[in-house]
């Protein structure tokens, strides 16, 4: 998910006014769809902008592209994910962006909203992906691009320890991941039964799983403005914030915590993650290791749902070889390209039928990350949506740390979602 600051998006912003007074045309619109991908192969020129290991890794996938369009010469600039927003929205103010680029899913409402991205032409099949990873590319109705690959979280636990506590099979529900938690603290000798961030830039990527499996909506108004102080949200902040209260999880917890080795150690056998804490706890679990550990869907009290992020990849609108990046693009989103892409950089795919595939089906944890994607969910692609959560992630902090009352603290932070809007 890419990460940017208030004040980036503050100077967006600006920036998104300056084009709106020079008449700059609006790209957002209910339901567009792009100009058809032409039937030839690929040729010319196309620049890509990747960020972070993903930019270092796409040349050499993009290689095998060029070999299948001898014509086409796919030049891809790796940029730091620090210094990503300002360079794209610089770029995009002086009409110099590359054709095509891998995008944070949390800025597309900010570039859509500039005129900048290109409608996905309608010959991509959008029911490739899963729900909510195609969602990220919406704005106002109009899909922006591919989702590239996506990543969601689930809970990691102990099962070795959770035996010894007396639970075989993992909980399905809230209740009952409270009752193992607690268990694992009684039972199997753990300092707390689950590591949750107690608040503080981020905690709400581990909230709103939480949130939307009890069916919270964000968004109210006919999508047209944020909804946090819901009696849904009420309930699940609630929930949350009782695992500090009661000594569950550590209400002072550091921002940046020992999760693999507090995990190896037994010390907090349960924590939310992505997948790839797996490679990552089994390097300091040892030998053996993977064996002790496994992943559960996230718990469910409507539903079972969880976060989906990623990154997704766009063709621009001033594109000086549209075409061939939308070759480019399509290309990325098939199957046998997805699966090629997890085995050098271990991205999960967001086509659905990639996931059919051995390389993915031999992993059983691997398995259940894709089994929640099937549910999993995005944030509103609001451009304010990183100033609005800000807020969020601040009142969770309250709560979790202080015991402050869950309705008041999602009260407050309703009101600064309101005062700040949605920014369209």
């Amino acid at each position: 998910m890419a990460r940017s600051t208030s004040k980036m998006l503050a100077s967006v912003t600006a920036l998104v006014l300056v084009l709106a007074a020079c008449g700059r045309e609006d790209s957002q619109g209910g339901g567009q769809t792009g100009a058809e991908i032409g039937s030839g192969p690929a040729t010319g020129t196309i620049t890509v902008w990747a960020m972070g290991a993903e930019g270092e890794k796409l040349p050499a996938l993009a290689k095998e592209f060029e070999d299948a369009n001898p014509g086409v010469d796919v030049q891809v600039t790796a940029i730091p994910w620090d210094s990503a927003h300002n360079k794209f929205t610089s770029a995009i103010t002086a009409g110099q962006a590359p054709d095509a680029a891998m995008v944070g899913s949390t800025w597309m409402g900010e570039f859509a909203g500039m005129g900048a991205l290109d409608p996905t032409p309608s010959s991509i099949d959008k029911g490739a992906f899963f729900e909510g990873a195609q969602k990220t590319t919406e704005v106002d109705g109009t899909s922006f691009g591919i989702p590239w690959y996506v990543e969601t979280r689930l809970l990691y636990y102990r099962k070795d320890l959770a035996r010894t506590a007396g639970f075989e099979t993992p909980p399905r529900d809230w209740a009952g991941v409270k009752e193992m938690a607690k268990a694992l603290q009684a039972k199997a000798g753990a300092k707390w039964g689950i590591g949750l961030q107690p608040g503080g830039t981020g905690s709400w990527q581990s909230l709103l799983p939480f949130a939307w499996s009890n069916g919270a909506e964000l968004t109210k108004d006919d999508g047209k403005a944020y909804n946090f102080d819901s009696p849904e949200m009420k309930e699940t902040l609630e929930y949350y914030g009782s695992f500090f209260s009661e000594g569950i999880a550590d209400k002072e917890a550091p921002a940046q915590p020992t999760t693999e080795p507090d995990f190896a150690s037994g010390r907090v056998p349960m924590f939310i993650s992505g997948p790839w804490m797996m490679s990552a706890v089994e390097k300091v679990g040892g030998e053996g290791f993977k064996d002790k550990y496994d992943v559960m869907p996230m718990p469910t009290k409507k539903t079972s749902s969880s976060f989906v992020g990623g990154s997704n990849f766009v063709v621009f609108k001033e594109s000086e070889n549209r075409d061939s990046a939308w070759k480019f693009v399509r290309w990325l989103a098939d199957a046998k390209t997805q699966v090629k892409w997890y085995q050098s950089s271990t991205d999960l795919p967001s086509v659905k039928s990639a996931w059919q595939d051995p390389a993915l089906t031999a992993d059983t944890k691997l398995a259940t990350f894709g089994k929640q994607l099937d549910t999993a969910q995005s944030p509103p692609t609001f451009p304010t949506w990183e100033q609005a959560i800000t807020a969020l992630d601040t009142e969770v902090e309250k709560v979790a740390r202080s015991g402050s009352d869950a309705a008041a603290a999602l009260k407050a932070a309703q009101a600064s979602a309101d005062s700040i809007g949605t920014g369209k």
